[in-house]
C-alpha cells in the first residue's frame, strides 16, 4: 500500500464514533471518569495490535472548586484557577489596585503589597508569578469577553521539587467577565475604592494519575514519540478529545504499513496537563530519561484539532529543523503554506532538555478575531462549552491525514528528515545580533561553519544507519541550546522564553552599560553561556566524527 493510499483510509466516521464515546466524560486529572475514558482508548489500541502499558504515578494536581467575587456587597460571576490558593471561609478582602496587563513594568509602577491586583486578560503563570513576588494577596483577572477560561497558574513545569516549590503561586486568584472587570477598572479610574472580596476553593495536593503508553517498537529500536494529553477541563471534546481520537486513528492506519517502518512508534496519553502543568509528560521524561535520550528520534505533539471553523493550519508551531517536513505535508494535504513559527514554552514539550526535536502543539486554529485570546481555538477553549457540537468531522479527518503523513514519513524515511543545517543557520543568525563587551564570539561562528561542513560531508558519504545515529546525537547537542537554558536534567519554568534561551546571558551583557559593576556581574554568566554553546557545538562535531 502506498503512503497516499493509506492516508486516504483515515475514516472520519470511525473517528467520530470513538469521539462520541469519550465525549461525555469529565476527565479531571486523577478522576474516575478520566480513568474510564482512558481505559476505553487502551482497549481500542489493544485491538489494533499495540502493546499497551498502564502507569500510575504521583502528581501534584490542583482542581478548582467554587468561586465568587463580591464588590460592595454585590456578587459577580467568577471562577478560580488551578494552583490558586484557597481563600479563608470569609474570603479575601484587600484594596484593589489596577496593574494593566501585569507586565514587569506594570508591577514596577506601584506597591501592591497586601493588595488584590486587577489585571487584564486570561490568567497566566507570568502574571501570577509577578503578583506573588510583588507581595500581592490576590489577583482578579478580566476576561477578554463574557466567557471565563479555566487556567493553571503554576510557573513550575511539572511537579514542584524541593527547589521549585517556593515559586508556586501564593495568591488567591479569580476571573470575572469583561463587563464586570471593565466596571471595576472604570471605578478605580474615577477615584472610587470598591470593597472587593475573593472567595475561592481549590483542591491541591498529590494524587495518583494515569499515563497510557501504546507502542509497536522492537527491543532496542529507535522510535518516534507521538503524544497528547488526555485530561480535560469539563468534557474537553476539542481540547483534547479530538487529539486522542486522532492519535488512535493514526495508530490504526499506520500499523497497516508497518512493513515500511525503519523505526518504531510509541504513543503516550498524558494526564496532569491541565491541572498539573504537564506533570505527566515531565514525570515520564525524568523517569525514562536514559531510554529517551538513547532511542527517541522525534517528538510529535497533538492538541486541539478538528474544530468547526478551524481553517488556519499555517500557524502550527514547529522546530526549525523539522519545518521542511511539516511544510511539505501541510501544503500537500491542505494547500496552505506553513509559516516559520517557533514552538512556545507550553504544551507537553517536556523533552527539550533531553535533546529531542519537536513539532506541533495546538494545531488547527480559527481565523483570529477581535478578542485577545491565548490561542485562536474558539471561544469555547477551556470552558464548559467545549462539547461535541464544536467538532467538524471533515476538519477532523483533514487534521488526521496531516498527522498520519507526518508520522508515516518519520517512521519510513531511510534518513530522518531532520534539517540541522537550518538549525545551525538560525544559531549563527542569533549570535550575529550580539556584541557582548569583552567576549569574542567569532570562534563560535567558526565552530558552526565547521559543524555545517561536517554535516554536509556525512550526508554525502555515510550510509543511512550511521547518518541517522549521528542526527540523533546531533539533536542532543543542539536542541537543549535552542529551547532550554542549558541544563539537560531539569525543566525550565513554564514562562515565555526567547529563541535560543541559552544565549540570554550574552544578550543581557550586550545590553548592559559597559564598565559598570552590573556589567561585570553579567559577564560571569555570559562567559558560562558562551562555554555552554561552545561545548554543544563540539559535541555536535563528535557526533559527526570530528
Amino acid at each position: 500500500m502506498t503512503s497516499q493510499a493509506a492516508i486516504e483510509r483515515v475514516d472520519s466516521a470511525e473517528m467520530m464514533r470513538h469521539l462520541t464515546h469519550i465525549a461525555p466524560y469529565v476527565k479531571l486529572s486523577g478522576s474516575a471518569q478520566e480513568a474510564e475514558s482512558l481505559r476505553y482508548i487502551q482497549s481500542v489500541l489493544d485491538g489494533y495490535g499495540y502493546a499497551t502499558t498502564w502507569i500510575e504515578h504521583d502528581a501534584y494536581i490542583s482542581l478548582p472548586g467554587a468561586a465568587r467575587v463580591t464588590v460592595d456587597g454585590r456578587e459577580l460571576k467568577a471562577i478560580t484557577h488551578s494552583m490558586s490558593q484557597s481563600s479563608l471561609p470569609g474570603g479575601l478582602s484587600a484594596p484593589l489596585v489596577y496593574v494593566g496587563d501585569g507586565t514587569e513594568a506594570d508591577f514596577a509602577k506601584q506597591d501592591v503589597t497586601g493588595c488584590i491586583v486587577l489585571a487584564e486578560g486570561i490568567a497566566s503563570p507570568p502574571v501570577s508569578f509577578r503578583a506573588s513576588r510583588a507581595g500581592a494577596l490576590g489577583q482578579l483577572h478580566i476576561s477578554p469577553h463574557e466567557h471565563l477560561h479555566e487556567m493553571c497558574l503554576s510557573p513550575v513545569w511539572g511537579n514542584p521539587s524541593d527547589e521549585t516549590l517556593a515559586n508556586m503561586p501564593s495568591t488567591v486568584v479569580c476571573t470575572v467577565s469583561d463587563a464586570d472587570g471593565s466596571a471595576l477598572r472604570a471605578a478605580l479610574a474615577g477615584g472610587a475604592r470598591p470593597a472587593v472580596t475573593l472567595f475561592a476553593e481549590v483542591d491541591t495536593g498529590w494524587r495518583k494519575t494515569p499515563l497510557l503508553v501504546a507502542e509497536l517498537v522492537e527491543p532496542g529500536q529507535d522510535f518516534i514519540l507521538f503524544s497528547g494529553h488526555h485530561d480535560t477541563w469539563y468534557e474537553g471534546v476539542m481540547d483534547n478529545g479530538t487529539a486522542n481520537i486522532t492519535m488512535m486513528e493514526v495508530a490504526r492506519v499506520a500499523a497497516q504499513q508497518r512493513a515500511d517502518w525503519k523505526r518504531g512508534l510509541r504513543l503516550c496519553f498524558w494526564s496532569g496537563h491541565s491541572h498539573g502543568r504537564y506533570s505527566g509528560s515531565s514525570w515520564y521524561a525524568d523517569t525514562h530519561w536514559q531510554e529517551l535520550e538513547t532511542r527517541c528520534a522525534v517528538h510529535v505533539n497533538i492538541d486541539s484539532v478538528g474544530a468547526k471553523g478551524a481553517s488556519v493550519l499555517s500557524e502550527a508551531p514547529t522546530a526549525i529543523e523539522l519545518h521542511g517536513l511539516a511544510h511539505d505535508v501541510i501544503e500537500k494535504q491542505s494547500g496552505q503554506k506553513l509559516k516559520t513559527k517557533r514552538i512556545g514554552r507550553g504544551g507537553d514539550e517536556s523533552f527539550w532538555g533531553i535533546g529531542i526535536p519537536a513539532m506541533f502543539m495546538a494545531f488547527s486554529e480559527q481565523v483570529p478575531g477581535n478578542v485577545k485570546m491565548r490561542h485562536a481555538l474558539g471561544w469555547w477553549w477551556h470552558t464548559s462549552g467545549d462539547l461535541l457540537d464544536k467538532i467538524d468531522p471533515e476538519n477532523l479527518a483533514r487534521d488526521g491525514r496531516i498527522y498520519l503523513e507526518i508520522i508515516h514519513r518519520l517512521l519510513s524515511a531511510e534518513v530522518l528528515p531532520i534539517d540541522h543545517a537550518r538549525q545551525l543557520d538560525a544559531l549563527s543568525a542569533e549570535l550575529a545580533k550580539l556584541a557582548p563587551p569583552g567576549l569574542d564570539l567569532a570562534d563560535l561562528q567558526g565552530d558552526i561553519a565547521a559543524l555545517r561542513t561536517a554535516l554536509e560531508a556525512a550526508r554525502a558519504d555515510w550510509d543511512a544507519p550511521r547518518l541517522n545515529a549521528a542526527l540523533i546525537r546531533l539533536s542532543r547537542a543542539l536542541v537543549p541550546l535552542d529551547y532550554t537554558r542549558g541544563d539537560r536534567f531539569i525543566h525550565d519554568p513554564a514562562m515565555p522564553a526567547a529563541p535560543w534561551p541559552s544565549l540570554d546571558p550574552l544578550r543581557r551583557l550586550a545590553a548592559a552599560t559597559p564598565d559598570t559593576d552590573a556589567a561585570r556581574h553579567l559577564a560571569v554568566s555570559a562567559r558560562q553561556a558562551r562555554n555552554r554553546v561552545a561545548h554543544g557545538l563540539r559535541e555536535g562535531l563528535k557526533a559527526l566524527g570530528g
